[in-house]
């Protein structure tokens, strides 16, 4: 007598697929999060707006500009590709049953085993600088003179990372 197997299947309900057509409308009409909180990221969303908020705050400065105003610019047009990118994530990790994608975890591995404190350092370093200048202690005409020199700080980190890989 044969013995009969049932299986049962496993119904398994994937992560409702989002719309990055959606993602990139709620970015562009309300550029302080709202396309986070809609793929989801709730602590990205109140960054964003704690960011948004803060760069609109820093337009009213007449010192800030034209920086501030190129950085608003710049972080609005960041958050719409992100979200919109994000959505396209969250739909692929949707077909593929929910596995981590390839470059995921070599971006995750990667970032774990650097072992650098370079860009924590620098970004307090930069936080304080601007704190002294919400508190008047330094001047934002003076800051704005000296931004060069993060980028002659980063050109230096990343020419000493490349000689000591070399090595």
């Amino acid at each position: 007598m044969e013995e009969k197997i049932v299986v049962q299947e496993k119904v398994v309900l994937a992560k409702p697929r989002k719309s990055p057509i959606l993602a990139f409308l709620l970015s562009f009409l309300f550029p302080f999060g709202v396309g986070p909180f809609y793929n989801g990221e709730v602590i990205k969303g109140f960054v964003y707006l704690v960011i948004f908020a803060g760069l609109v705050t820093m337009q009213q400065h007449g010192d800030a500009q034209p920086f501030a105003g190129i950085v608003l610019a710049a972080f609005y047009i960041f958050q719409i590709i992100d979200s919109v990118n994000v959505a396209n994530k969250i739909n692929r990790r949707a077909l593929l049953g929910g596995q981590v994608e390839a470059e995921e975890e070599v971006v995750t591995t990667e970032a774990v085993t650097a072992g650098s404190i370079f860009w924590g350092v620098l970004l307090i370093a930069l936080g304080g600088i601007l704190l002294l200048g919400n508190f008047e202690v330094i001047s934002y005409k003076t800051i704005l003179d000296f931004w060069p020199v993060v980028v002659i700080v980063i050109g230096g980190k990343l020419i000493f990372d490349y000689l000591s890989k070399k090595d």
